[in-house]
């Protein structure tokens, strides 16, 4: 008889505070990695409140192109609340800079490793097949609540 082991499950309270992103990548279909949609530097803000409000802000660290301002495709946030499911974690999302994902449920994998946090999930990619989506979180200094 073989045993698998799983990593122990994720406490809610293991999560809360704030977290900065590390990294954004696109996995496609054959397990390459490629830049994720905020380009080589991406920036951002994950936090997550002890009441079960989540809070997202990420943004390309790279110049825009001369000539080109405002928030476009060079920043995504969204807030609302959360709460894990299994070895997922669910954002239900209430507000957006995107308005398609008002109402929308995100739900991600989840793997926890005390200080970094990876949440993966599948995106549809602009006229190309859905590509598997992995950001990998740090945790702020003095970000746990």
């Amino acid at each position: 008889m073989t045993t698998t082991t799983r990593p122990p499950a994720v406490r809610p309270e293991e999560l809360i505070g704030a977290w900065e992103l590390t990294s954004y990548v696109s996995v496609d279909e054959g397990g390459a990695l490629g830049e994720g949609p905020l380009g080589p530097d991406p920036r951002g803000l994950l936090i997550y409140s002890a009441d079960g409000r989540v809070s997202v802000s990420m943004m390309r660290g790279d110049p825009p192109p001369a000539g080109r301002e405002g928030p476009g495709p060079r920043f995504m946030g969204y807030a609302g609340t959360w709460r894990l499911s299994g070895r997922q974690i669910v954002h239900e999302v209430a507000v957006s800079s995107h308005g398609y994902l008002v109402g929308s449920r995100q739900a991600r994998q989840l793997a926890f490793d005390g200080g970094l946090l990876t949440l993966s999930g599948s995106a549809g990619a602009a006229g190309g097949p859905p590509q598997e989506r992995v950001l990998t979180w740090r945790r702020a200094p003095g970000g746990r609540s």
